[in-house]
Order: structure tokens, then C-alpha cells, then sequence
């Protein structure tokens, strides 16, 4: 096993050479198993290695994001992998996200292998070896309490990558141990209830051993802190409640989830908050600093983003994921609409994501209609009439291989304050705010809409029903491309009905200045039952010796 090991962390040391020096998730790619064993950096090798399987939310599918997998996006290119969820193709020998399944366990078995590491005293044994505790007693003591830190954070990163995995699967086997401490032993899959259970309990075992922040050690930016642990409980426990997991409507459970959301936003030590422009938040840098951002997964400077995503009329852009009109259309008008432009008096979270005709873009106009540079009928422009904007550096030269910072927000605050708006109205209702909570589930959601504007229209609160189609709503909004959208779907139950319908776009035409647009349907989806959870390979089915349970359907 610690050959096995060893060849995971160096391949992991390959891949951070690329990685911004806040985490160096390395390991020396020279070190003997022996070497490791009188080395007390190890340590803080292995610490480290465990974060690098986490997956920025920008490269899961066909390089890309994965909202064309939903209804929020069209993928341009015809060869992408995407299809396979568009058209309900995915079987035990075609699952595009089984990558994902591989990286959250080389997660899991890093953090098991730096726990198994340092345990019964080994890792204090080593931070005391060829030093004078005396002369040295400061360093020794920093060192001591960075153990501690580390180990609270590999557990906490087991809950995040078993958290992934449940969202796809539903239960799987839930590994504590190296293959060499456990014997190689074969292990079934747990439940999905007893999954939740198992990260619930990782959490609150280990979440108060955490930092509450690195904003003061730049060194160790990046790593897990209490506020990602607070809040990747309170997902798995929305998720936990929502219809797919809890048919009955087991309102416990829903109490459950808005507790946890309760507790994230109370806590007085943690100073989260929404930041005041929603559009410059997700560009560049600007994250790594803002009050609203809980946990990131950080990534070297690239122009990968742009170079899949801007249009193609722009020298380098291949188009890549193009917003849909379906999702356009959610958006709310402010005001009075007016025919003559559809995108103007809209929720100001449209232009912060989405390029639309006549956007000022890359330093020129969009202009989409026949014969105009953006020409919608071109080889490999949008097919629906919209380019991504969120996320997106505006005018890089990518002729000239200009980059800019990319930083994926796994956890931000307006995720929490809508998964308490959501678990409150299934278990108090819209308006009910019980002892010990912080604020209602129609106060939650209002703050997130004020940030966008205080003039979008007032929210109805006036039943638990009409409430929850306005949260669904405002999830679609706010957290458009974040990678929610899909798996929204599929916990509410709603991906059956959704995503058996056609994607739409627009149709551009102009006369004299004008243009008209006309909704078209762009491409058919294709979603069968068996879709809510992902397939196991049948390579992973053979090799568990019939331990593995394949999901139903499959």
C-alpha cells in the first residue's frame, strides 16, 4: 500500500507544480517509504496531498462545466461527452463522471493514509525527532498545533469527498482504513441514510478542532476551516430531506437540515456576508477576499475558461457551454418589460452571467443576427443565442496566451442563506421564525435578492407551496453554472419532468435597428428514472468480487 501510496502523491506533486503556492499539495517525488518514516515534512506532504482529487467545478465535463448537462446550458461542440447525459445514454460501461468517483476516493485514501500516518503517536514522535525542545520550543509548538489542525481537516475532507460521492450515487462503501490496516478486505456499500450519518458525525467530531480562518496565515489559504465544515454538513442534510431521499416528507429531517443552516449563520465567531456585487464577485481574484466565500478549491492563473467559452468570432473562443433560454427566461423583469429589447429592465443577475445580443463583449457588440459577426448560422457559434459571462475574464487576448485567475467557489454564504430559506419553508413554513433561529426562510431569501436589487418584485410567502417554486426559482438565478442546477433537479424529483423536455434558445433577426426574437427549441433531452442516481461502472462491480451493489436501472 505505501508503494501505491507513494506513486498517487507523486503523480499529485506532478499535478501542483502548476498550483498557485498558498497549498503545496507536492511530495517529494524522490522519497522512499523509509525516507518518509524519519522525515518529519512528510507530514505536512501528506497533509496536504489529500486536497489535490478536489475538483474545480470548471473542468467536469469535457473540460468545461457541467450545465450543459442540465437545462441551463448547450454545449457547442457535437464530440462531447455531455451527450451521454442529454440523450439518458449513460450505462455500466458509459458514466463521463466516473473520474470524479475515482478522485473523491484517491481523496478519501490520501486522508486515510496520513491518518493512519501519524496515529498512536507517531506523527507527535516525529515532530520531536532531531530537535531540541527546549531552543526549539516555538516551532515545536506551531508544528504541534498544525498536527492538530491537519488531522481534523482529513477527516472533515473524508465528509466533503463522501459528500460528493453520495450525491451521485446515493450509498457507497465508506472507507476508514488503508487497504494494508483493513487487510485488503472487500467493503459493501453503506446506505445513503448511513452515509449522511457517517459525514454528519465526521463533522461534528472534528469541526471545532478546525480553524475559523487562515485570513491571517496566507501559507495555509486554502485549506478547510470550520465554516466549510458547517456548511457542507448543512448541504448533505438539505439534500438528505429533499424528495429524492425522503419520499415521506419526514418533516424531522427538514428540521434537521434547517438546524444545521442555523447554526453556520448564528455562529458569532464566523464573519460571513454577502458581497456587494454579485457580477465581480466570481471574476478573478476578487473571491479569495470576499466576506461571502466559505471554501474554494484554487487553481493557477489559465485561460482555459475563456478560451471554451468565448464566442467564436473572438480570435481563440470555441463557444463552449452557452446559456439557454430556459434559463434567460427565469430571470425576472424589473419594471415594465419592453418588447423591443427583452434583456433590458431585467434582474441586473442576467448581464452579470449571461452575453446576450447587443452585449458589450470582448471589447466589440455582440450582433447575432444573418450576416452579422456573430452570426448564429456560422460554424460552432451559440445555438441558442447566448454566451457564458460568468466566471469569465472580459478581453483577454488569447492570440497572445493572456490568462487570469480562475478560483472555484465550492461554498459560498448566498448558497447557505437559500438552503436555509428552503428548509426552513418545509419545516416552519415562509413566515415562522422558532426560538433559537435567526430569521425567517422569506427574510433569508430577501437578503439574497436585495443584493441583486431591492427593486426586483416581492416574494409571496403566503403558503409552504407557492414558497418553495419561488426558492426552486431563486436557486436557478443565483447559483446559475455553480454547478447546483443538475443535482437540484434531482433531489426535488423534478429532473423527470425537466429534463424530458427540449432546451431552448432564440431565434435573431434584424430590421433597420431593430431585432426580433422568436423561441425555438434547440435540442431534446432525454431523462429516464434510473438517471437519479449515477451507474458504477461494471469494471468497479467485477473487481469488489460482488460487494458492490450496481444501482437499480443499470
Amino acid at each position: 500500500m505505501k508503494k501505491n501510496i507513494l506513486i498517487l502523491l507523486a503523480l499529485a506533486a506532478f499535478t501542483a507544480a502548476s498550483c498557485d503556492k498558498f497549498l503545496d499539495t507536492g511530495l517529494d517525488i524522490k522519497a522512499t517509504s523509509e525516507s518518509l518514516a524519519t522525515n518529519r515534512g512528510s507530514i505536512w506532504s501528506f497533509a496536504n496531498a489529500f486536497y489535490t482529487p478536489m475538483i474545480s467545478g470548471y473542468s467536469v465535463i469535457d473540460g468545461n462545466l457541467f450545465a450543459s448537462a442540465s437545462d441551463e446550458a448547450e454545449q457547442t461542440s457535437a464530440s462531447c461527452t455531455v451527450i451521454y447525459f442529454n440523450k439518458g445514454m449513460l450505462n455500466s460501461s458509459v458514466n463521463p463522471l466516473w473520474t470524479y468517483y475515482n478522485n473523491c476516493y484517491e481523496g478519501i485514501r490520501a486522508a486515510n493514509y496520513f491518518l493512519d500516518y501519524v496515529a498512536d503517536g507517531k506523527g507527535v514522535a516525529l515532530l520531536e525527532m532531531n530537535r531540541n525542545l527546549i531552543t526549539d520550543a516555538v516551532n515545536y509548538q506551531r508544528d504541534l498545533a498544525s498536527l492538530n489542525w491537519y488531522i481534523a481537516e482529513a477527516h472533515v475532507a473524508r465528509a466533503y469527498y463522501y459528500a460528493e460521492l453520495i450525491k451521485m450515487y446515493g450509498g457507497v462503501p465508506i472507507v476508514e482504513q488503508t487497504q494494508k490496516a483493513s487487510g485488503g478486505v472487500k467493503i459493501p456499500r453503506s446506505t445513503y441514510e448511513q452515509c449522511v450519518e457517517y459525514i454528519v458525525n465526521e463533522i461534528d467530531d472534528w469541526k471545532d478542532k478546525l480553524a475559523d480562518s487562515w485570513k491571517e496565515n496566507a501559507g495555509y489559504e486554502g485549506r478547510l476551516t470550520r465554516g466549510a465544515a458547517m456548511a457542507i454538513k448543512a448541504r448533505v442534510l438539505l439534500y438528505a430531506a429533499s424528495p429524492l431521499h425522503n419520499p415521506s416528507h419526514d418533516i424531522t429531517k427538514w428540521q434537521r437540515a434547517a438546524q444545521a443552516a442555523a447554526e453556520l449563520i448564528s455562529d458569532p465567531l464566523l464573519n460571513y456576508g454577502l458581497d456587494p456585487d454579485y457580477e465581480s464577485y466570481f471574476r478573478g481574484s476578487n473571491s479569495l477576499n470576499s466576506k461571502e466565500s466559505i471554501y474554494i478549491i484554487r487553481r493557477a492563473n489559465t485561460n482555459d475558461m475563456e478560451k471554451n467559452n468565448y464566442p467564436i468570432a473572438t480570435s481563440g473562443g470555441k463557444s463552449g457551454v452557452c446559456p439557454t433560454e430556459n434559463l434567460v427566461s427565469a430571470y425576472e423583469y424589473i419594471g415594465t418589460a419592453n418588447p423591443a429589447d427583452p434583456y433590458a429592465n431585467r434582474d441586473p443577475r442576467l448581464q452579470a452571467s449571461v452575453v446576450v445580443n447587443g452585449s458589450d463583449w470582448n471589447g466589440r457588440i455582440i450582433a447575432e443576427a444573418p450576416g452579422e459577426t456573430d452570426d448564429m448560422a456560422a460554424a460552432n457559434a451559440s445555438k441558442t443565442g447566448y454566451y457564458l459571462k460568468k466566471f469569465l475574464t472580459d478581453g483577454l487576448n488569447l492570440t497572445q496566451d493572456q490568462k487570469a485567475q480562475h478560483n472555484w467557489v465550492a461554498y459560498r454564504w448566498g448558497e447557505v442563506l437559500l438552503n436555509y430559506a428552503e428548509a426552513m419553508n418545509e419545516a416552519y413554513g415562509p413566515s415562522a421564525v422558532p426560538s433559537g433561529y435567526p430569521m425567517s426562510a422569506s427574510a433569508a431569501l430577501k437578503q439574497v435578492r436585495d443584493r441583486a436589487s431591492v427593486s426586483l418584485p416581492p416574494v409571496s410567502a403566503a403558503t409552504v407551496d407557492s414558497f418553495r417554486e419561488t426558492v426552486k426559482r431563486e436557486r436557478r438565478v443565483e447559483l446559475a453554472f455553480e454547478d447546483h442546477r443538475y443535482w437540484d433537479l434531482l433531489r426535488w424529483k423534478d429532473a423527470a419532468t425537466v429534463l424530458n423536455k427540449p432546451v431552448k434558445g432564440v431565434k435573431i433577426r434584424r430590421s433597420g435597428s431593430s431585432y426580433t426574437y422568436t423561441t425555438v427549441d434547440v435540442a431534446p433531452r432525454t431523462f429516464s428514472n434510473a438517471n437519479y442516481y449515477l451507474p458504477f461502472m461494471r469494471s468497479e462491480i467485477q473487481n469488489s468480487g460482488g460487494t458492490l451493489e450496481q444501482n437499480p436501472g443499470y
